[in-house]
């Protein structure tokens, strides 16, 4: 018989005291939640998030309604050529999903970066990410004025997530080196002309060593038109030499969920 490793034993018994004297609780409804359940939402809640299912574009992952046969390009890329090699997101920013964004983003409930993180994970079933396993982590950074007001960088927190649950390596390879007004209040070709030179490579040499050649996950909390990503992406193949970049994000804007 196995003897019993007294760490271990002491450890699963203080996590199992914790659970009963402070249960986890559904972020949705806060309802009791089991503390393993993954995504850490309750059932009834899980099927209050929408999919994003295909077809969408094979270029920034727009939802299309409609029958489609062969690749999809839609209005959001028509006419752009955009730095990333592709965008996933996993659901639609849509009723529960954006309630949890806005609360991690605004109202500061750090620990959703969890739910959240997690929740990014879907987009491994796309078989483009799926079939590479030498992905390096990197965040959308935020400016460091908005950042000291925000107390946390969310794109960061679901990278830490991302990181823990897929082993991959996480890299603070961008830096926002110029203050801009907010995007969401600006249409797509403002949105393109605010972000221009926002963005720059970090100072560290063991960092920009670490990016040329390889491929990069570029991780944010909701994809809208893709003017962030792209010139995130940009600087990173331009300036880090990056041989592929992709976008990964909880949630897309714009088309809404049919149901």
């Amino acid at each position: 018989m196995p003897k019993l490793d007294p760490g271990a034993w002491w450890k699963e018994g203080t996590r199992q005291l914790v659970d009963l004297v402070y249960p986890w609780l559904c972020p949705g409804c806060e309802d009791p939640l089991e503390a393993d359940a993954f995504p850490a939402l309750c059932e009834p809640c899980r099927f209050r998030l929408y999919p994003l299912e295909a077809p969408f574009c094979e270029v920034c992952g727009e939802k299309f309604h409609g029958v489609v046969h062969g690749a999809l390009n839609c209005w959001n890329c028509r006419g752009r050529e955009l730095a990333f090699d592709f965008a996933r997101s996993g659901y639609h920013a849509h009723e529960l999903l954006r309630e949890l964004i806005h609360r991690l983003k605004y109202g500061r409930e750090i620990a959703l970066s969890r739910v959240l993180g997690q929740l990014l994970l879907r987009n491994w079933e796309d078989r483009r990410i799926e079939r590479h396993r030498d992905w390096i982590l990197v965040p959308v950074p935020l400016h460091p004025r908005k950042e000291r007001e925000r107390q946390f960088n969310q794109a960061d927190e679901l990278c830490r997530v991302v990181a823990e649950e897929t082993g991959l390596q996480r890299l603070m390879a961008l830096r926002r080196i110029r203050f801009t007004t907010a995007q969401a209040s600006l249409d797509q070709q403002l949105r393109l002309e605010n972000l221009k030179g926002a963005f720059a490579l970090s100072r560290k040499p063991k960092i920009i060593e670490q990016i040329e050649g390889k491929k990069i996950l570029l991780v944010d909390d909701v994809f809208t038109t893709g003017a962030t990503t792209h010139e995130c992406a940009k600087v990173l193949k331009a300036e880090g030499k990056a041989s592929m970049v992709a976008v990964i994000t909880v949630a897309r804007a714009g088309t809404p969920p049919l149901g």
